[in-house]
């Protein structure tokens, strides 16, 4: 019987679902953007999934794209946008936890939705049949699980990545694992060591920026960070005994993580901004807890792990340098002077980032002096702005002067050349108003003479 659900397919992917299913074969969306406009969500794609095989797509539309065959799928293109049509398939043997030895086509559709990794990601919509549901998908997305379909153990010995999968998508829709589906999860853990770097990576991400990057406590709880994220077990098993904090080091991460907002950068800067403190443990007569030299042993772990995790080279440069440079000026009331030269020294592009960082930092640790902390950031970013709005100088790209200059002067180009353009901006971080071609130059001829004498 049809279900009375009505969801509204976009015309052009409506376009082609017709045009397979006048020329008499099955067409439905599936999976993500069905689940997602159960949710009232607006879908990123609209995959299509048929009874046609990729050959007989292919012939219905002037326009395609091989973009997976031996998967069985095909991208239609209309106006410009894609679509990408699957037919319906049963996957062969699983025999490395990641492929399957063959894919088999087939004519029915509950087949296809078997093979499918979550029970809200088997489901299926059609104008002419409704929701196709055949294992309660629409049920878990009512009560807020993440339930295999089927049998889970058998779904992550398909493929291991279907473990991380099922934690991403309990944080990214705030739901909680079936029971039977988190023990098979932490049964199977074990197995993720055979999925490549690039696939852990992307559903790190994904977790991290999604809106309970938190839920990273249920990877560590069942095993599942200990093969890809050691680091973090470690720091999870790392106690803070001090008057500034109320949790071990990897509760105060996940913790700091909810105080920043959904960017990739960020959050993993706060995943790794303490993940060094095990490696750098002190502990007094007192029993109290130091880290001397965290923030630095911490930046080197990081890029570390990111690396091991493959990530892209700008990621890594712009996390390690956040964590690096997390505790710096901390205990410090500013003034606009030593901000001019916290931004050079740490560089235009992280320094406000910085900001949104310490404040989670502070945020995830005891109440004690939390007010003082906080105080302190917001007169950094106030001077900051002050600092922006001034538009004083804080980098050589702003001097008044360039290289060019100083050799009209007669400064020959080469090392010397530019240690006079850094005393020329060493002058400008300390006096804003010494920015003046007329006064740098001054000041350049006067160091040329020392330099000649």
């Amino acid at each position: 019987m049809k279900r009375d659900i009505r969801i509204t397919i976009p015309q052009k992917g409506q376009t082609v679902i017709d045009t397979i299913r006048k020329a008499g074969y099955e067409a439905y969306v599936v999976g993500g953007c069905v689940r997602d406009s159960l949710l009232g969500r607006e879908p990123e794609d609209w995959d299509i999934t048929t009874s046609a095989k990729p050959e007989q797509v292919k012939a219905l539309f002037p326009r395609t794209v091989d973009t997976g065959l031996q998967h069985g799928t095909v991208t239609v293109m209309i106006d410009g946008e894609g679509f990408e049509v699957t037919t319906y398939r049963i996957d062969g043997e699983y025999e490395d936890s990641r492929h399957p030895s063959e894919v088999i086509f087939t004519s029915d559709l509950e087949e296809d939705l078997r093979r499918r990794d979550l029970t809200i990601n088997a489901m299926a919509y059609n104008e002419e049949e409704g929701l196709v549901d055949k294992f309660g998908g629409e049920e878990d997305l009512k009560a807020g699980i993440v339930r295999c379909v089927g049998n889970a153990e058998e779904r992550f010995q398909e493929d291991a990545l279907r473990i991380l999968r099922a934690i991403r998508f309990s944080a990214q829709l705030g739901f909680v694992i079936d029971k039977e589906t988190l023990d098979a999860a932490g049964r199977l853990a074990y197995t993720l060591d055979r999925i490549s770097a690039e696939r852990i990576q992307t559903e790190l991400v994904k977790l991290m920026v999604s809106p309970h990057p938190e839920y990273l406590r249920t990877a560590y709880d069942i095993g599942v960070t200990k093969v890809f994220l050691p680091e973090f077990d470690k720091a999870m098993e790392t106690e803070q005994r001090h008057v500034h904090h109320c949790y071990n080091v990897g509760e105060h991460i996940l913790h700091s993580l909810t105080y920043v907002g959904e960017d990739k950068v960020l959050r993993l800067a706060m995943l790794f901004h303490d993940i060094g403190k095990p490696e750098v443990l002190t502990v007094d007569g007192e029993e109290v807890t130091h880290f001397y030299n965290h923030a630095a042993v911490s930046a080197e772990l990081a890029e570390k792990i990111l690396r091991r995790l493959k990530f892209d080279n700008d990621t890594i440069r712009r996390v390690c340098k956040l964590v690096l440079y997390h505790d710096y000026g901390s205990q410090m009331t500013p003034d606009m002077r030593m901000v001019r030269r916290a931004i050079y020294r740490i560089g235009e592009e992280a320094f406000p980032d910085l900001f949104e960082v310490k404040r989670a930092d502070f945020l995830a640790q005891s109440a004690y002096q939390r007010e003082e902390k906080l105080r302190r950031v917001q007169r950094w970013r106030m001077l900051y702005e002050e600092i922006l709005e001034k538009r004083q100088c804080v980098s050589l790209k702003n001097l008044a002067v360039k290289g060019a200059d100083l050799i009209a002067l007669g400064w020959k180009p080469g090392k010397r050349l530019g240690e006079a353009l850094q005393r020329l901006l060493e002058m400008v971080l300390e006096e804003p108003e010494c920015n003046t071609r007329e006064r740098l130059l001054e000041e350049a001829k006067r160091l040329l003479s020392l330099e000649n004498r």
